[in-house]
């Protein structure tokens, strides 16, 4: 069963009151789908945390909004944070159909310790995330990838990691994941080419001297 988070409706949308709603520990947000008009709305924050922590960041929330008989069953599409304050400015709630399929964005996790970065290499991530396609319910909490066995220049592409049984990859199968690239060489510094450029005038001045 779906875990519910209440919600409230919101008609005023300018900015002040959008940031009062933030003070008093809502965070604004929207609900749309394809099938479902946009509607903006707000939710609790520390509930919207709690419920997240439980379900998982692609878990399906049934969305009690006020006023409606019915619930909707959406995963969080986007959360906006303030990159300074570190607090949620904006929820995206998309409504999904559990009977289709559908494209989300699932979170690499890294697994294992890489010996080529023992061996001096640096070990570069180049996808946080990965797109998969499935059934809302089959949607991944995050991808496991194994780094122990990558040496210095190896990588793992989307074709090296398996599909589960309810998603498969949207990315391109050579897409690099995660790399271990050679230990940077040091730049020798460059020669000196040449003597310092003379002062502009220098030589008015010089010849001024010898005629004194």
């Amino acid at each position: 069963m779906a875990t519910v988070l209440e919600a409230n409706t919101r008609t005023d949308l300018r900015k002040s009151v959008s940031n009062k709603l933030r003070t008093d520990g809502y965070v604004p947000a929207v609900l749309y789908g394809k099938d479902t008009e946009s509607k903006p709305v707000s939710v609790p924050n520390i509930t919207f945390i709690k419920t997240i922590r439980e379900v998982g960041r692609n878990g399906i929330i049934e969305l009690d909004v006020e006023g409606e008989s019915e619930k909707h069953k959406v995963i969080v599409h986007d959360i906006q944070v303030d990159p300074i304050k570190d607090y949620l400015v904006h929820i995206d709630f998309f409504e999904v159909d559990l009977k289709s399929e559908m494209e989300a964005d699932v979170s690499v996790n890294l697994q294992g310790d890489a010996p080529g970065e023992k061996e001096g290499g640096i070990l570069s991530p180049l996808l946080y995330n990965v797109t998969v396609r499935a059934l809302p319910t089959d949607i991944p909490e995050e991808i496991a990838v194994d780094i122990s066995e990558l040496g210095i220049g190896d990588s793992v592409q989307i074709a090296d990691l398996a599909s589960g049984k309810g998603f498969e990859f949207v990315n391109e199968p050579e897409e690099t994941v995660v790399t271990v690239l050679p230990p940077e060489q040091e730049k020798e510094p460059e020669e000196e080419q040449g003597q310092e450029p003379e002062l502009v005038g220098a030589d008015e001045e010089d010849g001024e001297n010898k005629s004194e």
